[in-house]
């Protein structure tokens, strides 16, 4: 069997592969905890966890290597080892020490991760090692790159969001760019994530805009060429069917009272966002379009599921400054439009709510929005597709894709009045939405195809000569000197 520890390679079309997820900064456990309350949680963890648990059903054993924590502000992720409920004999989740013992945010984590790497090592000195390396964001890209360099194992490259973006859409200039440096720590994203790009077997993104696109950023040049079909394989990421679907029987008494608790008026429609506190969701721009548009305010309620509060003018003092700073602008839009009464901000605290929520609003014709400025992929509109909700959705990134043949609406996420058009729209041909959204949710996003796609591809590499880098090294005055162009053409 291939092993971190040699590249020895006979064996690696062995039935019962074994693969290891590279998640430097992912809490993964079996609760889901904080899922929404980090920006550093949300689609990501999701992502892998579910992709995990498809490959295991085809047979993988999965080591998913992330952080251990002892923090009391963050219980629950000290044990060494741990899992998901479900497949426990072939999922785990190998949390390491390396960092110190207390959360850090996933920009603290860079001067660690030569450590994460030491620990990988020692873990697998002494027992069966993985056969391959899956690699997700830019910190599991730069361990990846060490494991490689210091073992051959071989990886397949998951970025869910780059750096280069990023700085786009926070509007970085060369009047903030140190303070931005300081705070991001953007050349050392963009070097981690260059270092990838050239060292991975394969690129795998969730859309064609997403390579074509993204990949092909000034700050990517010389590392990555995304018109080369070799290096690149488009595999769209799926939904717990098991979870999100129109089976109302599913729903479980408790949870359909909790949710029903807060959403008084379920029967009426409602537009429905679900999202942590940050910025770049956008959240304020649907705020801005539903209080400015009388016809919304005729037609619908607004729904904000925020997980940890259902009354944040009572609770706003709880939240971390950094979602104060969010916050307080959408509730004083809300105030000074009058319109306290007809929005409602909701508790959701696991995805089986979150589902049941979905379902009850369904049924009074709602619809789903996603506001953000920028969206990679897009799994939230999806899922709320695959209960019956309609959806509208920013035009920026993935669902431009996902929604493009007429299955859901698409809005400039900066301009609210286009959002509430967009929401309109959505409202009034919800039935015909609804039914071609569904349709496409079936048929293309479902885990078990995501990780046929991964599967392949990792066999595929595997039985193929290891394939080198263009060059050994991605100097720094290379990155420096296309940063300062970009600085000079924004």
């Amino acid at each position: 069997m291939t092993t971190i520890m040699s590249s020895d390679r006979t064996e690696a079309l062995a039935p019962r592969m074994y693969v290891a997820f590279l998640n430097p900064q992912g809490n993964f456990d079996r609760h889901d905890s904080y899922l929404t309350e980090h920006p550093d949680f949300g689609g990501q963890l999701v992502y892998v966890k579910e992709l995990a648990l498809a490959l295991a059903r085809r047979g993988v054993r999965v080591d998913i290597l992330t952080r251990r924590i002892e923090d009391p502000q963050w219980p629950g992720f000290s044990e060494s080892l741990d899992d998901f409920g479900e497949l426990a004999d072939q999922v785990r989740i190998v949390r390491l020490s390396f960092g110190g013992p207390a959360f850090l945010n996933k920009e603290s984590l860079w001067p660690h991760l030569g450590e994460y790497v030491d620990r990988i090592v020692e873990f697998y000195r002494t027992g069966g090692s993985p056969d391959y390396l899956s690699a997700h964001y830019a910190d599991g890209a730069a361990a990846a790159v060490m494991l490689r360099q210091r073992t051959g194992t071989g990886f397949t490259l998951t970025s869910h969001s780059l750096g280069a973006q990023k700085m786009d859409k926070l509007g970085v200039s060369r009047s903030n760019y140190q303070q931005m440096e300081r705070r991001f720590h953007f050349s050392q994203r963009l070097a981690a994530e260059r270092a990838g790009m050239r060292w991975a077997d394969t690129i795998i993104t969730s859309t064609d805009e997403e390579r074509f696109k993204q990949y092909a950023h000034l700050l990517y040049r010389n590392a990555v060429d995304p018109l080369d079909d070799e290096r690149f394989r488009v595999i769209a990421p799926g939904i717990n069917q098991r979870i999100f679907n129109q089976d109302r029987a599913s729903d479980d008494e408790a949870e359909i009272d909790q949710v029903a608790r807060q959403l008084p008026y379920a029967d009426q429609p409602h537009i429905v966002v679900s999202s942590r506190l940050d910025a770049k969701k956008n959240i304020a721009g649907v705020v801005q379009g539903f209080c400015r548009s009388e016809q919304l305010n005729q037609q619908a309620r607004l729904a904000l599921f925020t997980r940890g509060t259902n009354n944040p003018w009572r609770d706003l003092n709880r939240f971390r400054e950094a979602e104060r700073a969010v916050l307080e602008p959408i509730l004083k839009t809300i105030e000074d439009s009058d319109q306290r009464e007809r929005v409602h901000f909701v508790d959701i605290g696991s995805q089986r709510q979150l589902a049941c929520a979905y379902r009850l609003l369904a049924r009074s014709g709602s619809v789903f929005a996603l506001p953000s400025l920028f969206e990679p992929f897009g799994l939230a509109p999806i899922e709320a597709a695959a209960c019956g909700l309609a959806v509208a959705a920013t035009r920026n990134g993935g669902p431009s894709e996902i929604f493009r043949q007429g299955s859901g609406e698409l809005f400039d996420p900066a301009d609210p009045d286009s959002i509430a058009r967009a929401l309109n729209s959505a409202l009034h041909h919800r039935d015909q939405l609804v039914g071609r959204a569904n349709q496409t949710v079936v048929s293309r996003y479902t885990w078990e195809s995501t990780a046929s796609g991964y599967l392949e591809t990792m066999q595929a590499n595997l039985a193929m000569p290891r394939r080198q880098p263009l060059e050994d090294s991605d100097p720094a005055a290379e990155r420096e000197r296309l940063i300062e162009q970009y600085l000079n053409e924004i």
